[in-house]
């Protein structure tokens, strides 16, 4: 009377590769769709518990844009871990640095589940500031982020 719940096995997880350019890329909007498709959740063959999802590209992570005054307001912290140790950067001061692609990497982070399931989907997203990636034998195929949505997108 009632269809069985589907859970994939290892065997029939079948993952792409994705690309996607962040240039003009609203950084909480294209992180929520980074995860997403990290879990699997666009996928009707989702399983919680297994790595369901797909292998991502994020390139030109300098150039994406954070909305309102969030770029100079908008804080990250962490601890060194001795007393009184904590620390904080701005946005700004994040991507005008030497690693900007951390703004997007902490986004995606922060929209995933902790722990170890978690940890390995993390480990499928790769972010370059840069528009050049070394995966080109994986032929990623483009996902095009601002034409999903107008408020995707964004001149900085």
């Amino acid at each position: 009377m009632y269809g069985k719940t589907y859970s994939a096995k290892p065997a029939d997880i079948e993952k792409k590769w994705v690309l996607i350019d962040a240039k003009g890329l609203v950084v909480g909007r294209l992180a929520t769709i980074v995860a997403m498709h990290l879990r699997g959740k666009h996928k009707p063959t989702f399983t919680p518990h297994m790595d369901d999802g797909d292998n991502i590209i994020v390139i030109n992570a300098e150039k994406v844009v954070l909305t309102g005054r969030k770029r100079d307001q908008k804080v990250y912290y962490h601890h060194t871990g001795f007393p009184g140790g904590i620390k904080e950067r701005s946005a700004k001061f994040i991507l005008e640095g030497r690693f900007p692609e951390r703004v997007v990497e902490k986004a995606v982070e922060r929209m995933l589940p902790r722990g170890p399931l978690g940890r390995k989907q993390l480990g499928n997203l790769r972010v370059y500031k840069g528009a050049d990636h070394p995966h080109a034998a994986q032929n990623p195929t483009v996902l095009d982020v601002a034409s999903m949505n107008s408020k995707n997108s964004r001149s900085a």
